[in-house]
């Protein structure tokens, strides 16, 4: 299995054995003129590969000599296996010999060059293949007919008497046959046709089957590089510290304290709020940054507290009216008439990405040009914030995407970068790579919003539910991040799966009087698109909330879900999927519990079926979730299964413990000692379905992190009659029942 390539000038580690250095070339196009160990791309490699040169049938398809298919993908590679989806799909529509495929990433700048032959470069909100799916498939259809056609032109015959299979073309009359490396060349000379049919999925042979990713060689190996590895010659280290109160600025420092460290090269103010050092190691940049003498000055935020912070949203839970998101019936009436209501409150904490690969970038920049490489999740977003720090015009800078160690959404943000091409531009013509340290992405991170919720549920006499009042107070995250994005008011990311309908992510109970709003509270410390985003507190909120009905109501978590779910038959087949294989119903050991949940997020149908202990020391163990998704369409089955129990560890790592606290404006949680995460001996056993049902396009890297924590909460009840309505569970004393 052939492993992929970045398109962007990628430099082996320094090392690296001479045999896996890809070959030395100086690029003034590519790389300013640097002698680099790289992989060039869209490059004439006929000298430095010793194989001819590549031929570029379309933006999508370029074909070697040695029958290599090189598959662009805009999209970022950050583990989640968007990377081989893609390539995936393509190559199903190709035709071609998948042994032979690999990958390179098309950068920004040329994708601005090229009227945007290759769309959205954003990787979030598990878009990466249910957004694009339908134009790379017609870009691997589209080169799979010129390919075809170049043969049929050379034979002079129709190409409708032509067939491939595996890159191989053959005319059926004759029985001639050809490959795609030989007849590239014509092909790339062709017209491209216009409305080519596409594959029905049935007839996949490569797209919809369990294939091994091609960028796992690379991770298992060490070739694989990352950002953080980047090296170029001459390059300069950085590291940075901002104020830790978000809003705040730098006071006062004094350079002179450190200017005879080690290795020192400048110390360079960032903006109002940072102050970075420039070394010839990263090392000597961060001890000697950490021992520049800084005064901060954090303003009115470094009053804020968690405490202030909870009393906002509180006072927002009881706002008199809020921002509508789904107003169905009347609630407020059906209230009003309930034999009986159920009312809870609920919250979720600041929650920090955490990347195992902490925020870096490398720039070279010069008044001419500014070149960066980053390990983004939008790489067009990253080429605007570039331009715009680097005080040039787009077409003169470019970003070369490096694989990301771990996105999360916190890398579609560029408040990093901005810094990186600020440092850079103080030594013009040197690259200089700014890591920040592990407290200070811990610290300076944009956090998963932090939210209240009350619910309050009518009851008719028959214990039937008749109305839902669901008001949820906190962050915005478009408010802060793109608040010309706003609807009348309205941030629509507050609402994942619980909007009136639609494909994204619908409110799926079959509840008739339903008011859901929002009071819009939005402390200082700044919100980010987290992996799964708003989806995952909501999930909570409403899926423990049904528990609680069901307990009211004296019925069957799972009977009740069945009833409310009667007129939508994909949650109800998902939410089947787990009952039936997690044994719902069958006898537990004392102490033991079973919890469900279920929800519509990204386009997707997920459920979760929880089991878990709690022992006599008040230790909880979760023992197993079995889960099920209706992505629509599978495309790896078996990366499907990867995301899933991925989620899970992130999921359960933020329900047992993610939370970040605020004291005097700042942040406390610094490393993973005040963080942690999931170890693997507290990893549960994950079962995974794939329901692909066909005729739609979900994600599958976010919605089931959403159902991991709800089902454990609501199996923690099971086995011990405790409501858990806060997180992080370490809070929380677990008694057996």
């Amino acid at each position: 299995m052939s492993t992929h390539a970045t398109s962007s000038p990628r430099p082996e580690p320094a090392v690296a054995a001479p045999a896996r250095r890809r070959f030395i070339v100086s690029s003034t196009a590519a790389a300013g003129g640097l002698a680099l160990a790289f992989h060039v791309p869209f490059a004439d490699r006929a000298q430095a590969q010793g194989a001819g040169a590549p031929e570029e049938v379309n933006a999508w398809v370029v074909i070697r000599p040695d029958e290599t298919v090189v598959i662009r993908i805009a999209r970022s590679e950050m583990g989640q296996g968007t990377l081989t989806g893609l390539a995936q799909l393509v190559a199903e529509e190709l035709e071609c010999d998948w042994s032979r495929v690999t990958t390179e990433y098309p950068t920004p700048g040329q994708n601005v060059a090229r009227q945007r032959v290759w769309g959205n470069y954003s990787t979030g909100g598990s878009r990466g293949v249910r957004e694009s799916n339908d134009y790379v498939r017609k870009g691997g259809a589209t080169a799979r007919v010129m390919l075809v056609q170049a043969a049929a032109d050379a034979w002079k015959v129709p190409a409708t008497e032509c067939s491939v299979s595996r890159g191989v073309i053959t005319h059926k009359g004759s029985g001639r046959t050809t490959t795609y490396g030989k007849v590239a060349a014509a092909a790339s000379k062709l017209s491209a046709p216009t409305d080519v049919p596409l594959k029905d999925p049935k007839a996949w042979t490569i797209a919809g089957h369990r294939i091994a990713r091609l960028d796992t060689a690379g991770k298992v190996d060490g070739s694989q590089v990352y950002a953080m590895d980047l090296k170029l010659p001459g390059m300069l280290n950085a590291a940075i510290r901002d104020c830790p109160v978000f809003g705040g600025k730098v006071k006062r420092y004094d350079a002179a304290a450190i200017a005879g460290r080690p290795g020192v090269k400048k110390v360079v103010p960032v903006g109002e709020s940072g102050v970075a050092v420039i070394a010839d190691t990263w090392w000597h940049a961060k001890t000697a940054v950490e021992a520049l003498p800084i005064e901060w000055d954090g303003g009115a935020n470094a009053q804020v507290s968690s405490a202030s912070i909870a009393a906002m949203l509180k006072a927002g839970l009881d706002a008199p009216e809020g921002i509508v998101g789904n107003s169905t019936g009347d609630a407020r009436g059906a209230l009003a008439k309930a034999a009986r209501t159920v009312t809870a409150t609920y919250s979720y904490p600041y929650q920090n990405h955490a990347t195992m690969e902490v925020m870096n970038a490398t720039v070279r920049w010069t008044p001419e040009r500014c070149e960066v490489w980053a390990p983004t999740q939008n790489g067009e977003a990253a080429l605007a914030v570039a331009a715009e720090a680097a005080g040039l015009p787009v077409s003169k800078c470019d970003v070369y995407k490096v694989n990301l160690g771990g996105g999360f959404g916190r890398r579609g943000q560029h408040d990093w970068l901005a810094q990186a091409v600020t440092i850079a531009k103080s030594m013009p013509g040197t690259p200089v790579k700014m890591i920040w340290s592990r407290e200070e992405d811990m610290t300076h991170g944009r956090y998963h919003p932090i939210t209240q919720c009350r619910m309050t549920a009518g009851l008719d006499a028959d214990g039937n539910v008749t109305a839902l009042h669901m008001r949820i107070s906190g962050q915005s995250i478009v408010a802060g991040l793109f608040p010309q994005n706003l609807q009348n008011g309205k941030d629509p990311v507050v609402f994942q799966g619980l909007n009136a309908g639609g494909a994204e992510g619908a409110f799926s109970y079959g509840i008739p009087n339903v008011l859901i709003d929002h009071a819009m509270r939005n402390p200082h410390v700044p919100p980010g698109f987290w992996r799964g985003v708003n989806l995952n507190h909501n999930a909570i909120y409403v899926e423990s909330f049904i528990d609680e009905i069901a307990v009211a109501t004296k019925q069957d978590p799972l009977a009740l879900r069945r009833k409310l779910l009667l007129k939508s038959p994909r949650n109800l087949a998902v939410l089947n999927s787990v009952a039936a294989r997690a044994g719902w119903g069958t006898p537990l050991p004392a102490g033991s519990g079973r919890g469900l949940a279920q929800i519509m997020g990204f386009g997707s149908y997920v459920a979760a079926c929880a089991e878990v202990s709690v022992g006599d020391d008040g230790r909880l163990k979760v023992h197993r979730i079995v889960a099920a998704t209706d992505p629509g369409h599978a495309v790896n089955p078996q990366q499907i299964e990867a995301q899933v129990e991925g989620s899970f560890a992130y999921g359960l790592s933020a329900a047992l413990f993610g939370e970040c606290t605020v004291k005097d404006g700042r942040i406390e949680q610094d490393n993973f000692s005040s963080y942690p995460v999931v170890l693997m001996e507290q990893m549960p056993k994950v079962e995974t379905a794939v329901l692909a049902s066909g005729g739609f396009w979900g994600g599958v890297g976010e919605p089931t992190i959403a159902v991991a924590a709800p089902a454990v909460l609501n199996a923690i009840h099971a086995a011990t009659g405790q409501r858990i309505r806060d997180l992080p569970l370490k809070h929380h004393t677990l008694k057996r029942a």
